[in-house]
This record gives C-alpha cells, structure tokens and sequence, in this order.
C-alpha cells in the first residue's frame, strides 16, 4: 500500500473564501509505531495525520524524496513522557523545500535540504510532506545523493558526537571501535582516519573481519582503514591482549562500544559484546570510554580503576542536540560537515539497496529486531 497526501482542491477554496488560509490542515499518511503495555508489544502501522499548510514563523515545508529507518527508542519516549499512543517513525530525511516561513533566513523554495525531525515531533518522516523549523535542515550538496544523504545524517551525527564532543579526538591517539562494522562503527572509523586517528576494530563474524581489512579511505588507495581488525568471533582471540599488544602495553585512548555485557548469561546476540572490566583495563591513562549501554553500572572497583587511569566515562545520546537551543549552532555545524564530508567521499555509508515504500512497515519491523545489518532507506 503507497503512502500519500490527499488534499482536495475544491473544500481548499471554500476554506480560503470563508476563513482564510491561516489555519489550513491536509492529511498526510505516515508510518507509526502504536505502542503496547512492553517494548515487545510494539507494532508498526499506517495512520494518517494533519501537516499545517500555514507555517510557524520559522518553518519549513518539504518534500521528502528519502527517508532512512532506525531503531526506535520506546524506553527514551517513555522516560520523557511524550504521553501518546502513536509515535512517528522515519526521522532522518532528505528532500526539496515547498514553502517557507516568513522568517526563515536559510532556506527558499526548490532548496534541497537533510535534516533530521526532532524528537518530539509528530509527523512520520514517510510522509509526502513535513514541517519543520529551519534549524533542524542543512543544505544538501548537489552530486550527493538522496539516499545517500538520508542514511548517513544519523550515524554521522553520533559518531561526531562520540569522537569531537565527547571523547575530544587528536590526531596520534588510538581509538577502539567495537562492532566496527556496523553503519555507526564504518563513519566512525572513517572520520577517525581522517583526523589521524590510530584505529584499531573488533569484528563479529568472519565477513566483517573481512569486510573490516579491506576498508580504504577511497579508490584505489592500498592502506587500510584500520590498522588492525580483531576477530572477538574467534574463542582464540583475546580483545584485552590484542589492543595492549597493539598499543606496546599502554592501552588505547578512545574506546566505543557497541553495548556491554552486563551478565555473564545473556542472549546470543550480546555474547560477543565485552565487559566492562575488559574495557576499562584496556583503557590508558586519561583515556575515554564512550558507551552506548544505557543501563551500564560500574562496580566501586571498576570506578577505582577509572580514577587510577584519570580516565573518562561518557554516555552516547545523540538526542540532546535538540534539548537545547544554546548548542543549535553547534548541531547545525556537525551536520554541515557531515554532508560535505559525505559529498567529497571521506565518509561512505554502509547501505541496503533503497526499498519502495510499500515496503516501509515490513522494513522497519526488521530494523526494530535488528534484523538489518546496514541502514536502510525508504526512497519516495
């Protein structure tokens, strides 16, 4: 089933005739996510919203051309007490801008733009058409491509995050990337490269390992994006041996998980991630920790040693960009750089081929289970 706007043109004149136009609702039809009593619950459908057509001050309509899908975050929603029933789907977009604000300063009509819909907004980003205000959008470089840009935008974004804000990259550190290839793990590596990093990735699985060593900054280019992969799929293979191996016993920098093995039973899918005590004793002095795992508790051992090290502990939450407008300029920075970088090839995104958009809801339960290795992008 194609996902569409209807607007009619007849009931439009009436409206403007009587009332104005100020205040003018079309439908538009998006995917949701209609939540349940447990995360399990969850179940991704159709519904159809109103999109305003008289904009805010500062808002821009556009067209969206992509859209890419990630995980949904139901625990985050919950805790910041959005209160609805439906939450939208598909946040990273790209596409044409329609219509402007009277205010809006950065953009005018037939401006491609990417962006990503902030996280309380309530429109699905696999609508014909979104409202947004301005300084959510950056301009799209014209040899990038649609779904190029829609699918890197996020994973750009956390891992500027992690590496700059974060963990305050330098050239000649050492960085670990664990679960490396992954579409997060292949920008990070990527951006790390370019800024002089050392990178040093575990891989999950043979193929990545693979994948991992024939990494290249671009075509045609023999050294290797990573100056060692180290195979966790193998029983044989040490990660806290191989990194100090690496580094001649000092340990590494900068350290970016994937998750943290909380237990020493846990499902199949998070046996290979490390534990903690592996990360900080991998760690060197002043070194940085950046973790992905929400519910991550250090033991007052694991806290001594981070004290002995001076090193850090930070959380990776991507979302407070839009928390506060005193780092807007800042974010509006990050994703400019991101889709420049993206448009030179300095960062390539690890993609599925695009899928049609009446595939959105079966796609999107695949990525919800993590069924997907790449991102993967709708294209409208």
């Amino acid at each position: 089933m194609y996902l569409f706007c209807k607007i009619s043109a007849y009931s439009l004149t009436w409206f403007n005739n009587n009332f104005g136009s100020t205040s003018f609702y079309f439908h538009c039809t998006g995917l949701y996510c209609k939540l349940g009593e447990t995360a399990a619950d969850a179940k991704f459908v159709v519904r159809e919203t109103n999109v305003p057509s008289a904009l805010g001050s500062n808002q821009v309509k556009v067209q969206v051309k992509a859209c890419a899908l990630s995980p949904l975050d139901i625990k985050l929603h919950e805790d910041l007490k959005f209160q609805r029933d439906l939450v939208p789907v598909g946040r990273e977009i790209v596409g044409i801008v329609l219509q402007v604000g009277p205010k809006v300063t950065f953009f005018q009509p037939d401006d491609e733009v990417v962006g990503i819909l902030p996280l309380d907004t309530a429109m699905s980003g696999l609508c014909d058409a979104v409202v947004i205000n301005e300084h959510h959008l950056v301009q799209k470089p014209e040899k990038l491509s649609w779904v190029e840009a829609a699918g890197a935008i996020r994973d750009g974004l956390r891992a500027y995050t992690a590496l700059h804000t974060l963990a305050r990259m330098a050239s000649g550190h050492t960085l670990l990337v664990l679960d490396g290839a992954s579409p997060f793990g292949v920008l990070a590596i990527q951006l790390a490269h370019y800024h002089g990093v050392k990178v040093l990735a575990s891989a999950l699985s043979s193929e990545d390992q693979k994948f991992l060593e024939q990494l290249r900054p671009s075509v045609g280019v023999r050294e290797s994006l990573v100056a060692r992969v180290i195979g966790v799929w193998d029983a044989k293979v040490d990660l806290v041996d191989s990194c100090l191996e690496e580094t001649g016993g000092l340990g590494v920098d900068i350290v970016m998980d994937s998750g943290v093995r909380l237990h020493e039973e846990e499902p199949e899918a998070r046996c290979l991630l490390p534990y903690k005590h592996d990360i900080i004793t991998l760690l060197g002095v002043g070194g940085h920790w950046v973790t992905t795992e929400q519910n991550l508790q250090l033991d007052p051992p694991d806290s001594r040693s981070l004290f002995l090290k001076a090193a850090s502990l930070s959380f990776l939450n991507e979302e407070v960009w839009g928390a506060s407008s005193a780092r807007q300029g800042r974010y509006l920075h990050i994703m400019k750089d991101i889709v420049e970088k993206l448009s030179t090839g300095t960062l390539r995104p690890q993609l599925e081929d695009p899928v049609p958009l009446y595939d959105a809801t079966v796609s999107m339960e695949m990525v919800q289970k993590k069924q997907v290795r790449k991102r993967l992008v709708i294209q409208l």
